[in-house]
């Protein structure tokens, strides 16, 4: 812990001794990167701005993220910066990385906050690092006042719904919970909240057992299908058989015969399968419900 300390206090000193770099030395080279993809340009420019990306990172170190990923997070925003940028434009590369670089802190702290995935609409994400913000402003005027008041002010000035609101200042209060954590007050130190879930289905014992009874009935069913004729076996199949069955129309149509005709070998197939089925086991005629 001490040695990875001290690597990072020299990091931050080595950072904050870089030397500043004028506007001239600035665009030289940011053109040596952009022209010729000179690394070595690219390495000067970046190291000039770490500092930056401390001082930016250190904005949000109240979200109790640890300080070095939210600086190393920062520094691929810089980079990104750096590829993005253009230097024939009157900017300074500064006041082009800053938005890249806490860009890059922000999506970081939306991924690593909380195991609950939030703020992936722009809207909400303002709403996330702002909504501690105005609240204390408002306490400081003496506005905070009930909750509903409060939140309907929050939604008006960062432009989301007072439902959005109420649910984002509930998770920046709360925390986290393990399904795997220990309940203190169970009968077991071993205990833990999963163990307390309801299942509503059906159990492992149920699920096998339906399965063994649907293979003994398609059993039943294919030797009892051996009584029919062709042209039983066809009906059957296209009628009751197939997750879109033909209509007696339809399948007359194609069979050269009346839909009447249809009707009357299907009741017959059936009845002679009932038949077969009734008379290999009793309970075989479940198969056909």
């Amino acid at each position: 812990m001490n040695r990875v300390m001290g690597v990072r206090q020299r990091f931050v000193k080595a950072a904050m001794n870089a030397p500043f770099l004028s506007r001239e030395e600035e665009h030289d080279l940011a053109v040596r990167w952009k022209s010729e993809g000179d690394q070595a340009a690219l390495h000067r420019l970046a190291s000039a701005h770490i500092r930056l990306v401390i001082a930016i990172a250190a904005r949000f170190k109240h979200y109790n993220l640890p300080m070095a990923d939210l600086i190393q997070e920062g520094h691929v925003g810089l980079l990104e910066a750096a590829a993005r940028f253009d230097p024939e434009r009157e900017v300074r590369f500064s006041t082009y990385a800053t938005w890249w670089i806490r860009a890059a802190i922000q999506d970081f702290i939306l991924r690593n906050w909380s195991i609950v995935r939030g703020g992936t609409s722009s809207a909400q994400k303002a709403l996330f690092f702002n909504l501690r913000r105005i609240r204390a402003r408002l306490a400081q005027r003496g506005e905070d006042g009930p909750a509903s008041q409060m939140y309907q002010t929050i939604a008006e000035e960062i432009g989301v719904s007072v439902d959005d609101v109420a649910l984002m200042d509930a998770r920046l209060t709360g925390h986290d919970m393990s399904l795997n954590a220990p309940v203190a007050d169970a009968d077991t130190s071993s205990s833990e909240r999963q163990d307390f879930l309801v299942w509503d289905g059906p159990g492992p014992d149920e699920l096998v057992g339906e399965e063994i009874d649907r293979d003994r009935r398609v059993k039943w069913l294919r030797a009892a299908m051996a009584v029919l004729s062709e042209r039983e076996l066809r009906i059957l199949r296209e009628r009751r058989l197939v997750e879109n069955a033909a209509t007696l129309e339809a399948l007359g149509s194609r069979m050269g015969i009346s839909k009447e005709r249809v009707r009357q070998i299907e009741t017959r197939a059936m009845e002679k399968l009932r038949l077969a089925l009734d008379a290999q086991q009793p309970d075989a005629r479940a198969a056909l419900v």
